[in-house]
């Protein structure tokens, strides 16, 4: 089973690193994991997306609570949550009917060429991990020369507004 971890940590040098290192010296893989500033300067949020049973979970998240920089841990893979993984794909793309294809896949996929150049372009994509899979798919018949993509970030939805009475 595929959990999403938000933590969050204090802003300080290392905690990546002794984080990462925990779980790796533990044996758990991080399928994913994207970290960036929050609202508050003292604080970072992390995303970890973890594969495995409740108890690995579970095991994972005691380990995380551990540690001193880790303000608090949350999984909100059970929760209704918002899910963004962003990706920059440079793909061969020959002037004329081969860049045009692209150029339209992009499209249909909400992503944006950012970058041109004689035979291949750069195209932004964000969203689910799902659709930056199928786009992924879609483009390697044209050939990847180069992917890059941001781990994905999460944050649970808001709550629903309150009933107004007439």
């Amino acid at each position: 089973m595929r959990h999403v971890l938000s933590a969050l940590v204090q802003n300080q040098p290392g905690v990546l690193a002794h984080i990462s290192g925990m779980l790796a010296s533990r044996g758990y893989n991080i399928d994913s994991l994207a970290v960036g500033a929050t609202e508050n300067p003292e604080f970072s949020r992390m995303t970890f997306v973890i594969v495995g049973d409740d108890a690995i979970l579970e095991q994972v998240r005691k380990q995380l609570a551990k540690i001193v920089t880790v303000v608090r841990v949350d999984d909100i893979s059970s929760r209704d949550y918002v899910e963004r993984d962003l990706m920059l794909i440079k793909v061969a793309a020959e002037p004329g009917t081969q860049r045009s294809a692209v150029k339209e896949l992009t499209d249909i996929f909400r992503g944006r060429i950012v970058d041109i150049g004689g035979a291949e372009v750069i195209v932004e994509i964000s969203g689910q991990e799902r659709k930056i899979d199928a786009f992924i798919e879609l483009m390697r018949p044209y050939g990847i020369k180069e992917l890059v993509r941001s781990g994905r970030i999460a944050m649970v939805r808001c709550a629903k507004p309150a009933e107004v009475n007439a």
